[in-house]
């Protein structure tokens, strides 16, 4: 059944923004009497019939909620570098939101080409992504920040930064501590410089490595992602 996205369902009555009126009326064809799925992005599922089927505020009636405990047991965020090219940065949230991922935080570092995003497509991903894949959380994505003002805050006691620099890091499965809430920093095309690596270190970060190759960045925050979530299935 097609999921829609709908974050602010407060009563039994529901009415679908512009846009998922518009595809769930115009694009998918559904009309009055039939039934729809919904997720609010922050665990719930709602059976819902359709009252009225107008393509600019289609009204709905709730028949069912199902409440979901947080499909994955750990909180896992991620602090990315955006790519040159755009595409290749909303690949890595397209998948990483199907594959499993708390938190997504863009971060600016000293080799960094992109500097300048437009957090609602990216956001627009997310819910698509989550919808896609059938799960009940949407990620978060926060506003583009500094290398340095990221480190610089606290976060949890597993806080690793991954990059190329040396070659006696241990891999990420071998340090990791299942059922537990995780943050990762993956560096831009160039990779972190040694400053930003050593800063990250000073700030309780944890040098690892992704493997033997050199990933491109969206591939080694997938990488990531897919290790900490096989890891603790």
């Amino acid at each position: 059944m097609q999921l829609f996205y709908t974050p602010d369902i407060l009563t039994d009555t529901h009415i679908l923004n512009s846009d998922e009126s518009k595809h769930c009326i115009k694009v998918l064809r559904k009309k009055a009497g039939d039934k729809i799925q919904l997720a609010d992005g922050k665990g719930n599922f709602y059976s819902a019939i359709i009252v009225d089927g107008n393509p600019k505020k289609c009204t709905l009636k709730i028949e069912h909620v199902e409440q979901l405990d947080c499909d994955i047991n750990y909180n896992l965020h991620l602090a990315v570098a955006p790519t040159k090219n755009n595409e290749r940065f909303e690949w890595f949230l397209e998948k990483a939101t199907e594959i499993g991922i708390t938190t997504i935080t863009p971060i600016v570092c000293q080799r960094s080409e992109r500097k300048v995003l437009k957090l609602d497509r990216m956001k627009s991903i997310l819910v698509n992504a989550m919808k896609q894949s059938n799960r009940a959380y949407l990620p978060k994505l926060n506003s583009l920040i500094t290398f340095e003002d990221f480190i610089s805050k606290n976060y949890s006691k597993n806080s690793f930064i991954a990059h190329c620099e040396g070659d006696k890091k241990p891999h990420l499965k071998t340090i990791m501590t299942i059922n537990e809430d995780i943050t990762i920093l993956i560096g831009p095309e160039g990779d972190f410089s040694s400053e930003e690596i050593k800063k990250a270190e000073q700030q309780g970060f944890n040098s690892i490595s992704l493997g033997n190759s050199r990933l491109r960045t969206e591939t080694a925050a997938i990488v990531a992602c897919h290790t900490i979530n096989l890891l603790n299935q």
